[in-house]
């Protein structure tokens, strides 16, 4: 089996990845973006049991799928999802000292995601989970912007 796309290209991938979510929320920094979508990925994953979360973890690319599971402590309770500014608080909320997470940050994670992924796989893991984790990876754009050539 030959080796799978997303370790061989995991830098060009996150890298496009991580452009797509500063540029949507407007911050300066890969460190500003970084904290941001860690931020969303630790309040999506606390709404998801382990076994969610890694089935979640699985389709992402490798890099993401690193950050998603990284420091997590999976013996904590599963918490309801909340409306998105109640969820987009709690993202704002990590290493607040360190954190200019936009308001919105979940949407815009959301964008690099979609367009980073295969749009089936990623749509086929949220058919899997609660119907409020394919709300909260909803992004405001057409197709054609969620669509990305080869990176």
């Amino acid at each position: 089996m030959p080796m799978p796309w997303t370790y061989r290209h995991a830098s060009r991938e996150f890298r496009a990845f991580l452009d797509d979510a500063k540029e949507r929320m407007g911050l300066e920094s890969d460190n500003m973006a970084y904290t941001a979508v860690d931020g969303v990925f630790h309040t999506f994953r606390r709404r998801l049991t382990p076994d969610q979360g890694i089935l979640f973890a699985s389709a992402l690319p490798s890099v993401l799928a690193a950050i998603f599971i990284r420091n997590w402590d999976v013996t904590a309770p599963s918490l309801p999802f909340g409306t998105r500014a109640e969820m987009t608080r709690e993202a704002q909320a990590l290493r607040r000292h360190h954190n200019l997470t936009p308001d919105n940050a979940i949407e815009a994670t959301a964008f690099a995601l979609w367009r980073v992924m295969n749009s089936a796989d990623l749509a086929r893991v949220l058919d899997k989970l609660p119907p409020e984790a394919r709300a909260f990876w909803t992004a405001e754009a057409t197709p054609e912007e969620l669509t990305r050539g080869i990176i």
